[in-house]
């Protein structure tokens, strides 16, 4: 562990079968109004949204609603939440489903007394957060980004065409996040292996970066190797328990921050399938499915001990009578592999991408210098026409 850390996650996790019955003890901490988010109407077809105001309505709570939160949140979503909080003097954001309504939740609370472009100040400038921050509370229905225990949010501007990404500070993660697997059972196979993918590829934007012997970096192949074994036993069985816990569980581990504990970390991945989703509007995990190949074909010998690594640890190459460039390449072709197993998409054109998208997904994606090899615009556009 070379680099200096300092390591605060102020997120309570409630988890399990039973996790909902501790959101009437929660309550109690905030005030009498609460700005109820969700998605479309998948929370209703469970039965979730009824349970959610039956113990609002039971601890004495005014419900406000923001319906309809898109897989890539808008800002212009973002802005009608944050008037519905000042209007309504919201005293809590309770965000009910997956990672977008999650971002969009934490989007609102900085945006909402924010004077400014809130876009603009805290995704463009990345300026520190200077306003009331209103409170949010999450309960999970699908796995994936981690948001349920970080201060992550992406937000889409369609007018300037930009998914920006923002880590806010330890004040804007949710207070408290529910944690529930059986929420998660009927979730579109579709979305539920995106979903892993998003989780796979957090571990690796963090995983290749470094070249030292980090714990963080066993900690990722553990959690790599549970992710794998899940999926293909969820796949197989949806309402198998043990396995979407598990791999719940994962996905909250993998973007809480620990697995990024004393290491550079990449995201180029992330960089260049934000912008294929602010020209597309695909599922996210998709997108990071269909970039990772080409991108990690590009850049794997600038990190050849490391990708050597995860071919033995993570996939468990055999290294006898091969060179380390075999090893590596063969480990990718494992994760290739995986990915086609899973159904995931492996195509731009797939995602509704066009050709002429392309150099100007290239044009705009922000290039980082924190994995093994800064990309250029040029080598963007090769890797898009690649897995196109």
């Amino acid at each position: 562990m070379l680099l200096d850390f300092t390591y605060y996650n102020p997120t309570k996790i409630h988890f399990g079968k039973n996790s909902l019955d501790m959101l009437k003890d929660e309550l109690k901490n905030y005030g009498e109004t609460v700005l109820l988010t969700y998605g479309r109407n998948s929370i209703k077809k469970i039965g979730l949204y009824d349970n959610l105001i039956n113990i609002l309505n039971e601890s004495g709570k005014k419900v406000v609603e923001l319906p309809g939160v898109m897989s890539n949140p808008t800002y212009n979503k973002v802005l009608e939440g944050a008037k519905l909080v000042r209007d309504n003097n919201v005293d809590l954001i309770l965000a009910v489903g997956g990672g977008s309504v999650i971002d969009c939740a934490k989007a609102i609370s900085v945006s909402a007394y924010c004077k400014e472009d809130a876009f603009k100040k805290y995704w463009i400038n990345f300026e520190e957060v200077s306003n009331k921050i209103v409170p949010v509370g999450s309960v999970l229905t699908m796995v994936g980004t981690g948001s349920e225990m970080n201060g992550g949010s992406v937000i889409t501007h369609e007018e300037l065409k930009l998914k920006n990404g923002r880590v806010f500070p330890a004040e804007v993660y949710p207070k408290f996040s529910i944690l529930n697997p059986e929420y998660t059972f009927s979730v579109p196979e579709y979305q539920m292996i995106s979903g892993v993918f998003d989780i796979m590829s957090h571990l690796m934007e963090q995983y290749f970066s470094g070249t030292d012997n980090n714990t963080t970096d066993y900690v990722i192949e553990g959690l790599l190797r549970s992710v794998i074994d899940n999926a293909r036993v969820a796949l197989k069985n949806p309402k198998d328990y043990e396995a979407r816990s598990n791999i719940m569980w994962s996905a909250t581990l993998a973007l809480n921050t620990m697995a990024g504990l004393s290491k550079t970390e990449d995201w180029e991945v992330h960089m260049i399938e934000h912008q294929v989703g602010a020209y597309t509007d695909c599922a996210h995990g998709m997108g990071l499915a269909t970039i990772s190949i080409p991108y990690y074909r590009h850049i794997y010998s600038y990190g050849l001990d490391k990708f050597v690594r995860f071919a033995k640890e993570v996939w468990n190459v055999q290294t006898e009578g091969k060179t380390k460039d075999e090893i590596a390449q063969e480990g990718l072709s494992c994760l290739e592999a995986f990915i086609k197993e899973c159904g995931m998409v492996t195509s731009l054109r797939e995602l509704g991408a066009t050709k002429e998208m392309l150099p100007l997904i290239a044009n705009s994606t922000i290039l980082l210098d924190s994995g093994y090899k800064k990309l250029t615009a040029e080598e963007v556009l090769e890797i898009l026409e690649k897995c196109y």
